[in-house]
């Protein structure tokens, strides 16, 4: 059996090289960059455990548990403090807190909407009428439409803006609300009302914590993905830059050669796959192309807790882009994880988002962490200056999933089933999150499984 071939070393490649290892399958995973896991980076520096990408997964979604068991990575998986998940809007350069019931765009309970001090009270009354909203099926609309038509544009600029600014990287004139907000739409159809909705399955929420990551950090899953394929999968650094059939499968052409497999699997951004793409399907590329992306920039501050007037009583800030600043969210690491920072230490993570040619991409990184530091001094009454700080630059990782992105990815899954053996993997098709990539591999790697049964007859006894 010929290995498959996986072009990206992120999360996405090495769960599918790991799920195939797992059929009995062997892989080359072809990454150009020198260090492996993508976007998941863990560093430790100043006394502190810093993510340069995701810091955790949400617990809900059960793919992740049931890799991290399998890796015996059980013992080490930790859950945010709950207890202490405060999130603070900066309203006019100071930090209100977002009602305690808070999920997504609206709070469960909708009698907080009028006490807090997020919305003058002309906006609160209109927020308040959303509750006799009659039941409707719309088509698919973007994120901020959504918003406008049950809360108002108040509701748009200091809720769902700076709440899927921090997780999408984009703002919500550019998203998919069928796609962002299906529990909301699922409201809208059966209440009405997204209040009453939210009102009326407040009671379904676990009790286990909202977000999960490892003790060590998210690196440690990387790691253990490596150790995991070392005896079945090679990996080579290299760029791939085009693709081909030919009549023993096909051949993926490298900057410094070529491989040839029955499957292959193109775990990358859609930008970077739809230029490999271009030399075996000229429509399936056009249609993998138009998925659009935003960049990013991850800045990692360590101070003095002494440092702070602000108490540290949140798992942190969005900023509203009505406030015109570069941050656009910041995470009080402490307060989220036990175990982030040693004594004395206070790191905060800011999370800068923008177009692919954002100017943050460039700027060097001493100019950066003071632009950064003083946006939060004025917020956060800080007295004194980092103590260490370091900047992470992600060009073109986040894919927007855009009004009409679900009928993109069925066309996209139409032109791509024409080719036996080929394979989309990744974070633009049906889901961002670690464990939507994670569950996206295993997928895949279970088809390509079965249809290697069928060209290799006696290889079906490792199923």
């Amino acid at each position: 059996m010929r290995p498959a071939l996986i072009v990206g070393g992120g999360i996405s490649g090495l769960a599918a090289a790991y799920y195939l290892h797992l059929h009995g399958i062997p892989s080359v995973v072809v990454e150009r960059r020198p260090r492996l896991g993508g976007v998941i980076r863990t560093d430790v520096f100043g006394g502190c455990v810093l993510e340069a990408g995701p810091d955790s997964w949400l617990t809900e979604k059960r793919a992740m548990l049931g890799l991290v068991d399998e890796l015996g990575l059980a013992s080490e998986v930790i859950g945010s403090n709950d207890d202490r998940r405060r999130t603070y809007v900066v309203v006019g350069g100071r930090l209100v807190p977002l009602p305690p019931s808070m999920r997504l765009i609206a709070p469960a309970n909708p009698s907080e909407l009028l006490s807090t001090p997020l919305f003058d009270p002309a906006a609160k009354l209109r927020m308040a009428l959303e509750w006799f909203r009659r039941p409707t099926v719309l088509p698919d609309r973007s994120v901020a439409d959504f918003v406008r038509d049950h809360f108002g544009q108040d509701a748009v600029e200091r809720l769902a803006q700076p709440l899927l600014a921090g997780v999408y990287g984009s703002p919500p004139e550019d998203l998919s609300t069928d796609l962002i907000l299906p529990r909301l739409v699922a409201y809208e159809r059966r209440y009405g009302s997204v209040l009453k909705g939210l009102f009326k399955n407040r009671g379904q929420s676990s009790a286990a914590p909202l977000f999960q990551t490892l003790k060590g950090g998210m690196g440690a899953l990387v790691r253990a993905l490596r150790r995991a394929l070392e005896p079945a999968s090679r990996f080579v650094r290299d760029e791939a830059v085009g693709l081909r059939r030919s009549k023993e499968g096909w051949t993926l052409m490298l900057a410094g050669g070529r491989l040839e497999s029955d499957t292959v699997i193109l775990a990358v951004p859609a930008c970077d796959a739809a230029l490999i793409l271009e030399s075996a399907d000229p429509e399936l590329a056009q249609l993998v192309g138009r998925v659009g992306y935003t960049s990013s920039v991850v800045a990692g501050l360590v101070y003095r807790e002494r440092s702070f007037t602000h108490p540290l009583d949140g798992f942190g800030m969005l900023v509203p882009r009505a406030e015109r600043a570069s941050v656009a969210a910041c995470t009080w690491v402490n307060t989220k994880f036990d175990g982030r920072a040693g004594p004395d230490r206070v790191l905060l993570r800011a999370y800068l988002a923008g177009p692919p040619d954002a100017p943050a991409l460039g700027e060097p990184q001493g100019r950066l962490l003071a632009r950064v530091h003083g946006e939060l001094r004025q917020w956060m009454g800080l007295v004194g200056g980092p103590s260490r700080g370091r900047v992470y630059r992600w060009h073109r990782t986040m894919p927007c999933y855009a009004v009409g992105h679900r009928a993109l990815v069925e066309r996209i899954a139409s032109a791509a089933s024409r080719h036996e053996g080929l394979y989309l993997a990744g974070n633009a098709y049906d889901g961002l999150g670690i464990p939507d990539c994670v569950r996206r591999s295993r997928r895949i790697a279970s088809v390509a499984a079965r249809r290697a049964a069928t060209l290799s007859p006696s290889s079906a006894g490792q199923q």
